[in-house]
């Protein structure tokens, strides 16, 4: 079971309880959540409060527990829409018959509801209830309309339920809801491929202690290789000065120049059927390197003059290969993002191109969000703002579906 629950390390897991005697099993969910690399954080129902304390909640996800849609205390009074971009994935469990009824039919008038309606990212529903609630025609209507719109269910289980009856409506044990949340993110789409994903920033040295580089974090890369993983895909990063962790089954091959990535990209590319350029390569180099650290001064001089050369078009050559992969490039752009975007998908041949604005502190580089649009050949779609890992799950499946619609 081990093995089948990796996709949920490092996953941001909003964790909604709704008033139901099940409530309790929140804490231990929040535990296993926990052991299985999963950031938690829990929104409950006035309801929930009466059945577990978001006491009990707070100390167990070591984060404030939510409760109210309208609350001045937070530090934004759009805290559902932070919360909704923040998740990777809503899991409501237990959830009542009350909330699927409020759900189904659009309310949005507490937090829970708001969250649900506001989020971008997957949201799973595990139901808890008298067996008499989930059979009546109203309940299996309302699942209906929800399972229409593309939320997922976990459950329910059969059993003996606490009020001493038997039938469908017990929560799912612990186990089968982990399982359950895992498989949303392992689509399978990408298995048998290989996949090369460059990230993070280039350093151009100067010399022995200073170089040319930019503020990208890596944040973008790491997380589609880790949606690529779950996808099913042999993944290959290679990335530039980081302090990110490589996500586990990703073979990592670090670099510090544009040279050095473009010379393991060249080396890479026979094998690798979608290639994917989210780094931020320096365009430049310093044409000369000096040996010895310059000194201020050390030429008479209140100013130093670079001479830089142009460093080689990672993405072009990938895309000009003989043996070309599918081929993904990242623009980031502070102006006109549209434009330089189009005309670099024709420029450098590109099967798919990603523009972000990176002049938006809030999708910017170092970010945790992300907002894009993704132009190909007869086609364009918009994302909007989610959290980078959201972000990726969703590329990676409009790659998928990219290649698919080729074959």
């Amino acid at each position: 079971m081990e093995n089948s629950l990796l996709t949920l390390h490092n996953r941001r897991i909003l964790l909604g309880i709704t008033g139901g005697i099940a409530a309790y099993k929140g804490a231990e969910l929040t535990r296993r959540l926990q052991d299985q690399g999963a950031d938690v954080r829990v929104i409950m129902t006035r309801s929930a409060t009466e059945f577990i304390t978001p006491l009990t909640m707070q100390a167990l996800s070591k984060h404030p527990v939510h409760l109210d849609l309208h609350n001045p205390d937070t530090e934004s009074v759009m805290g559902h829409i932070e919360l909704a971009r923040w998740a990777d994935l809503v899991l409501i469990a237990p959830a009542s018959a009350n909330f699927l009824a409020r759900l189904a039919h659009g309310h949005g008038d507490d937090l829970l509801t708001a969250v649900c309606l506001a989020a971008e990212c997957p949201v799973a529903i595990a139901p808890a209830m008298n067996q008499a609630m989930w059979a009546k025609s109203p309940t299996q209507k309302n699942r209906a309309l929800l399972v229409e719109r593309g939320i997922h269910f976990l459950g329910p289980d059969s059993g003996i339920q606490a009020c001493g009856e038997v039938g469908a409506g017990r929560l799912l044990d612990i186990e089968a809801l982990l399982i359950g949340a895992s498989n949303l993110f392992a689509s399978g789409r990408l298995q048998g491929k290989t996949v090369l994903i460059t990230a993070g920033p280039t350093r151009e040295a100067i010399d022995p202690v200073r170089f040319i580089s930019n503020h990208s974090s890596g944040k973008q890369g790491y997380a589609l290789a880790s949606a690529a993983v779950d996808a099913g895909a042999r993944v290959i990063l290679v990335s530039g000065p980081t302090a990110l962790t490589a996500p586990e089954r990703v073979d990592l091959v670090k670099v510090t120049s544009a040279q050095d990535m473009h010379e393991a990209v060249q080396a890479r590319l026979p094998e690798t059927d979608i290639m994917i350029g989210v780094a931020a390569v320096s365009d430049y180099r310093p044409r000369m390197v000096e040996t010895q650290k310059i000194k201020k001064g050390q030429c008479g001089e209140r100013t130093l003059t670079l001479e830089l050369v142009e460093n080689p078009d990672i993405i072009a050559e990938a895309a000009k290969h003989p043996n070309a992969p599918f081929t993904v490039g990242f623009a980031a752009e502070t102006e006109n993002l549209e434009n330089y975007a189009k005309r670099k998908l024709l420029e450098k041949n590109l099967a798919m191109i990603v523009a972000n604005n990176v002049a938006n502190s809030q999708i910017g580089f170092n970010s945790d969000a992300n907002a894009t649009t993704i132009f190909w050949a007869g086609g364009e779609i918009n994302i909007p703002m989610m959290s980078k890992r959201a972000l990726s799950e969703r590329l990676i499946s409009i790659i998928a579906d990219r290649i698919e619609a080729a074959s």
